[in-house]
């Protein structure tokens, strides 16, 4: 009788060298061994233990344990062992999103990602992956911030870390699952030479090479054909296509390719940067947001986990219209609703884009920005976050008075000068404030800081109904800044 083969005990790609570990909660460990084997997973002095299902899954939780920039060993033993080697324990984030997440530091800054050196800050990038249903694994390693390796990293992710690292003193870890040009609904859960003699060697290879191709390609189509059934039962895959097709984004696939797999990595909080693609989805993109959140944080099961994104930022030429509207000025005012979602906060990059750039290169007020959100709704720190945000307005005479949340600290004209931070500028006139009557003919006014409010007026509407700010696709010149330079929120009062 043949002896028993056991399979080497597996954990998928999340788990490895220089991974961080989130701090002070539970860290779910899982993987694969033989059914009924028992798996024990060592680290810092703690253990736990699990045994592998009748498939061969396994999971269980380490105890929460304190930050340390430590270098140490995990072990997982069953009938064979694995070791991870040089593990830290901090705050772990998730970066998602499209391009401008993607975004690396060798494009946007090339000298500090090849000088930048922050030992305890790691990163871990899923390959870019498609799936039909939700994958278990993704190809994916971890890379330590040193020598050179932050010219890979995210540039708006290696800015949020790094302001992290240097405020919370402890290492920070980054999942990094992103792709340029990606839908948001991508990232929404939902599964012949026979007869010759002088021929025939070659046909005979030609032969076994194409019985060898056969016999994989039949499996996949029986997997294929399996998962497409169940799609049909559970209604959980939109479009499972046959892997004779082309590959196609379609709904979800990026989710069970990239999201799914780094689940449930224990983390603190998660990062989003999108809507470029999805500019043109008016309030339907309130629902897809939701539907994201929501699904990630299911897929989580930590609550609801934190949930930091980023405003679209000015594209293109400025027009000299008043009324604005155009390209992603609906967007962005539709991004500002979701942040009735509990737990989410949204930063805002309208002084940071480029007219001549989808891809702006500053990505270090993004990651900073981001940063504070962090570090003040999540950490507790004291320290100003959030940029002002259109309150509510009055009509007081000939004028209208705006009122902001997010502006305790007093407004300012401020002036943005590439990467340095935001300077009052006590001479200058605010800009990019458009005001209406019941007409709904918008004409530039004036606009008069007071206190923590603005006064907007024009002696062309003597009896205004209406306001808007900075509400354009590039609203060149608009500076209306809190005292601790963060830039207001392009708004509207109208819903016309």
């Amino acid at each position: 009788m043949p002896a028993t083969v056991s399979a080497a005990v597996r954990l998928p790609n999340v788990f490895g060298d220089h991974m961080v570990l989130q701090r002070e909660m539970p860290v779910p460990v899982w993987g694969w061994a033989d059914a009924g084997e028992s798996v024990r997973v060592t680290f810092a002095g703690a253990s736990a233990t699990a045994t592998a299902d009748a498939s061969g899954n396994w999971a269980l939780k380490l105890p929460a344990m304190a930050a340390s920039a430590e270098s140490r060993e995990m072990t997982v033993s069953g009938h064979t062992t694995l070791t991870f080697r040089d593990v830290l324990v901090g705050e772990v984030w998730l970066c998602g999103g499209q391009s401008n997440m993607e975004s690396e530091m060798n494009w946007c800054c090339p000298e500090e990602g090849k000088t930048a050196s922050i030992p305890t800050f790691r990163r871990i990038k899923a390959e870019h992956t498609l799936a039909a249903t939700p994958q278990s694994d993704v190809k994916a390693s971890w890379a330590v911030c040193d020598n050179g390796a932050a010219s890979g990293f995210t540039a708006a992710g290696y800015y949020f870390a790094r302001k992290l690292t240097r405020e919370l003193k402890i290492p920070v870890g980054l999942l990094d699952t992103s792709w340029g040009g990606a839908n948001i609904s991508f990232w929404i859960p939902g599964e012949s030479y026979r007869n010759l003699p002088a021929l025939r060697p070659q046909w005979e290879k030609e032969t076994a090479q194409a019985q060898a191709m056969t016999k994989a390609y039949l499996e996949t189509m029986e997997k294929w054909s399996a998962d497409a059934r169940k799609s049909l039962e559970t209604k959980d895959i939109i479009c499972a296509r046959a892997p004779f097709m082309p590959e196609r984004r379609e709904f979800s696939h990026m989710f069970n390719g990239m999201v799914h797999p780094f689940a449930p990595f224990a983390l603190r909080g998660m990062l989003w940067y999108q809507g470029e693609y999805n500019a043109n989805d008016g309030d339907y993109y309130i629902d897809e947001m939701r539907g994201l959140i929501q699904g990630w944080r299911g897929l989580w099961k930590q609550g609801d986990v934190p949930f930091y994104y980023v405003q679209l930022p000015n594209l293109d030429m400025p027009k000299d219209d008043p009324a604005g509207g155009d390209g992603w000025a609906t967007i962005r005012n539709v991004q500002t609703k979701v942040m009735a979602i509990p737990n989410t906060g949204m930063i805002v990059t309208i002084d940071v884009g480029e007219a001549g750039d989808i891809h702006p290169k500053n990505k270090l007020d993004v990651g900073e920005r981001l940063a504070r959100w962090a570090l003040a709704k999540t950490y507790g720190k004291h320290l100003a976050f959030s940029s002002p945000f259109f309150k509510g307005m009055n009509v007081e005479g000939s004028a209208i008075r705006v009122a902001f949340v997010g502006a305790e600290s007093g407004l300012m004209a401020g002036n943005k000068d590439g990467l340095k931070p935001v300077v009052e500028d006590k001479h200058a006139k605010l800009k990019r404030f458009a005001i209406a009557g019941e007409d709904k003919k918008w004409v530039w006014a004036d606009a008069l800081i007071d206190g923590k409010t603005v006064v907007v007026s024009s002696p062309a509407v003597p009896k205004p109904v209406a306001v808007r700010y900075a509400f354009a696709h590039n609203p060149a010149g608009c500076n209306l800044y809190n005292k601790d330079g963060l830039p207001a929120s392009p708004f509207r009062s109208d819903d016309w």
